[in-house]
Order: structure tokens, then C-alpha cells, then sequence
């Protein structure tokens, strides 16, 4: 039996000859070479090309992926002899009945991410706080967000949960404020506790000259009065000056003879006539 007779034989069961299997595997082969090809391209186009931001690009990449290679496994699966009009049309009717039974939600997350991509609340590198889970951004997927905390935890939240929810962006803008709480005793001197922290915030190398730092009463408690220090920075200073400020400021008070206080009651007896 020559070659040309052994690839044209039918396979058992089927309308498939081991020639169009065979054509079959090298146009998936060339193809998914052809695919990798044109979203390398893809991608360099348009970061060249356009001033979109990384986020949006990589959405965008991620979906033209997706639509070649849908397209590459129609072309395969009409290489080995089917018609892929009826495949279209039998796997429309299961996606809709699929669709009908439960995946309300992946249709949800796809345009959610659609829109989180189009206007871009959060972006890529971006720290955020998504319905109570804090992280940093590290993409925004076609149905899915991805987030790294700073313990190197991984999270993944549908996009629906992102843009349905409220989201708190720490690093979007140039500059943060910090604030350190701080109770002294009623018997300190008021005034010169205020002047020591604002020396204390001033010296602060990180700390902006403009808003200048200032030092509030913020409430006359049982206790204390307490104090609030507020200070401006870069945000990726923001954190290093509100640690440095909570530890330099017991030493600055110390020295001064100001007295941090805490929480205490006074009781008095009185004896029994």
C-alpha cells in the first residue's frame, strides 16, 4: 500500500483520512506559531503606536490572543473535513444554553473588565483596596484582577466584585498625608508639646515643606489630651514618615519632660463614719 493510499484511508467511524489528521496538526502547529507571532507584534505596535497605559494593553493583548487562537481551532477543525458553519452554530447553541444555565457571571467579569480597562480606576503597580482586600496591583485580566499583598500573598478577585465595589487607590496621586496620634497628660505643657512635634515633623528630611506640617488638638479625653501630627509627603515616602515620626516622638517627648499618657482611673474610698 503506497503513502499517498495510507493517508487517504479512512478512520474508523468517521469521515476523517489520516491525511487531513495530519493536515490538521501542522495547520495547528503553523498556526499557534502564527498566533504568537502576531501578538508579539501586536504588542509592540501598541506600545509604540500609543500612549495607552500598560494595564490597557495588556487587556487588550490577552483578548486578541484569545479571539486567533478561537479562530485557529475553527480553521484545525475545518481542515479535518468538518463544516464550520454547523460548528459555529452547534457551539452558539451550547454557549447560549451554557450561558442560560450559569455563566451569567463570566459575562458579567468580561465586561467588567472591559470597563476597568476602558477607565482604568486602578492600574498595574498601583496599591488599592478592593472591598476590603488591600494589594498591589499586578493585572487586570479579561475575568479577573490579580493583587499581591506586602507578604507576598496572591489574590485573585472577579472583575465584577472590583468595579461593583468602592475602591481606595493609596498611590494614585504625587503626594499623602500622614498622621501620628499621640495623647499627653493633662499636666504637660500644651504648648510646648505642639512645638516639639512640629520641630520633630519639620526636621523630617522626607517631610514637605508645603502644606506645612501641623500639630492639632484633635479631643479632651478621660485620660489625655490628645494630639494629632500631620505631615505631607511623596506617597512613596508617605509610609517611612509615618513610622519614623511614631518612634522619634516618644525620645523628642521624653526630652522635653512631656508626658505620653494612657488610660487610667483615679478611685477614692471614702472611710465609713
Amino acid at each position: 500500500m503506497e503513502i499517498a493510499e495510507i493517508l487517504s484511508f479512512p478512520v474508523p467511524l468517521s469521515d476523517i483520512t489520516l491525511e487531513s489528521v495530519v493536515l490538521a496538526v501542522l495547520v495547528a502547529i503553523i498556526g499557534w506559531i502564527v498566533v504568537k507571532v502576531l501578538t508579539s507584534v501586536f504588542t509592540k505596535m501598541l506600545s509604540r503606536a500609543s500612549k495607552l497605559p500598560t494595564l490597557v494593553i495588556e487587556f487588550l493583548v490577552r483578548f486578541f490572543s484569545v479571539l486567533l487562537y478561537v479562530i485557529l481551532v475553527l480553521i484545525v477543525i475545518a481542515t479535518l473535513g468538518f463544516d464550520i458553519s454547523s460548528v459555529v452554530l452547534g457551539l452558539s447553541a451550547v454557549i447560549g444554553l451554557i450561558l442560560g444555565f450559569g455563566l451569567q457571571d463570566t459575562v458579567t467579569n468580561l465586561a467588567a473588565g472591559v470597563w476597568l480597562a476602558a477607565f482604568r480606576p486602578i492600574d498595574k503597580g498601583e496599591f488599592v483596596e478592593v472591598n476590603g482586600i488591600s494589594g498591589t496591583v499586578t493585572s487586570v485580566g479579561i475575568m479577573a484582577t490579580e493583587l499581591l499583598k506586602f507578604d507576598n500573598t496572591y489574590i485573585t478577585i472577579p472583575n465584577s466584585l472590583v468595579w461593583g465595589s468602592p475602591v481606595i487607590n493609596s498611590t494614585r496621586m504625587d503626594t499623602r498625608r500622614a498622621e501620628v496620634k499621640v495623647r499627653v497628660a493633662y499636666d504637660s505643657d500644651l504648648n510646648t508639646a505642639i512645638r516639639v512635634a512640629t520641630d520633630l515633623m519639620a526636621a523630617h528630611e522626607r517631610v514637605l515643606p508645603s502644606p506645612e506640617p501641623t500639630v492639632l488638638v484633635t479631643e479632651l479625653a478621660d485620660s489625655s489630651v490628645n494630639l494629632s501630627l500631620r505631615a505631607w509627603a511623596k506617597t512613596s515616602d508617605m509610609w517611612d514618615v509615618q513610622w519614623d515620626l511614631t518612634r522619634d516622638i516618644v525620645g523628642a517627648f521624653k526630652e522635653a519632660g512631656i508626658e505620653i499618657a494612657f488610660p487610667q482611673v483615679d478611685i477614692h474610698l471614702d472611710r465609713a463614719q
